[in-house]
C-alpha cells in the first residue's frame, strides 16, 4: 500500500494549526474580583469589597454584614444565605434612616481586567435593595432593583467593560419614613467570563503553524 507522505504532512500541519488556535482561545476564566456582598465575612464585620458613601447621611467607609433572625431580615428582606448577605450602613442592621427626605447611598466595588481581553468579558448577576437601586458599570446603567423582598437581575456584555480597573456602583434610594426605615444592599454574581490576553509565544506558535500550512499548500499546488 502506497503512503502519501505529502498528505500525511498536510494533515499534521493542519493539526498543529488547529492546536495553535485552540491554545490561543483556551484561556477563558471567571472574572477575578467580582464578590458577592458579605462573602467571606462574618456577621457584624465590615465588607471591605464594597465601599460606601452618601450625599445625605454620614456613613462609614464600608458597610456591615447582617445576620438572619432580626429586623429587617426577619420576614422583610430576603434571608441571607451562604452565598451572600445584606450589607447595611451601620453594625445595627435595624437602624432607621432618612426620617424626612429620601436618602442616597452609593456602594462601589472594583475589579481589574489587566491581562485580560475586556472585549470578551461578560457577567450575569442579581441584586436587591431597600428601597430601590440603580447599578452602573463604568458610569453606564446596566440594571435597576425595585425592592428588598425579591431579586432583580442585571448583566454586562462586551462593550461595557474597559481595559484595567472597572467600577460597579449601586446607587440606593431609601425613601423617607419617620421610623423603622433601614436601608441596605445585597448582590450575587451568577456567572462571569473573560479571556486572557494570549502570551507572545502562543501567537508565535499559531502564526508558525499557519505559515507552514500555507507553504505546504503552495508547494502542492505547484506540483
Amino acid at each position: 500500500m502506497l503512503i502519501n507522505k505529502q498528505g500525511i504532512a498536510m494533515k499534521s500541519l493542519v493539526l498543529v494549526a488547529a492546536m495553535s488556535l485552540a491554545s490561543v482561545n483556551a484561556y477563558a476564566v471567571d472574572i477575578v474580583g467580582l464578590y458577592n456582598t458579605g462573602a467571606s465575612f462574618a456577621a457584624g464585620a465590615q465588607d471591605t469589597n464594597y465601599a460606601l458613601s452618601s450625599t445625605t447621611t454620614t456613613v462609614d467607609a464600608y458597610g456591615y454584614v447582617t445576620a438572619n433572625g432580626s429586623f429587617p431580615l426577619a420576614g422583610n428582606w430576603l434571608a441571607n444565605t451562604a452565598t451572600s448577605s445584606w450589607l447595611t450602613p451601620t453594625a445595627n442592621q435595624g437602624d432607621s434612616f432618612d426620617p424626612s427626605a429620601d436618602g442616597l447611598y452609593t456602594w462601589t466595588t472594583t475589579f481589574d481586567l489587566t491581562g485580560y481581553d475586556a472585549a470578551t468579558a461578560s457577567f450575569n448577576a442579581q441584586f436587591a435593595a431597600d428601597n430601590t437601586a440603580v447599578v452602573y458599570l463604568n458610569g453606564n446603567q446596566i440594571g435597576t432593583s425595585n425592592g428588598f423582598s425579591s431579586w432583580s437581575t442585571f448583566s454586562a456584555t462586551a462593550g461595557n467593560f474597559v481595559a484595567g480597573v472597572n467600577t460597579l456602583s449601586f446607587v440606593v434610594t431609601n425613601q423617607a419614613q419617620g421610623f423603622g426605615n433601614p436601608t441596605g444592599l445585597r448582590v450575587e454574581f451568577l456567572s462571569s467570563n473573560v479571556a486572557a490576553v494570549p502570551e507572545a509565544d502562543s501567537y508565535s506558535l499559531m502564526l508558525a503553524g499557519l505559515g507552514l500550512l500555507g507553504l505546504v499548500a503552495r508547494r502542492k499546488n505547484a506540483a
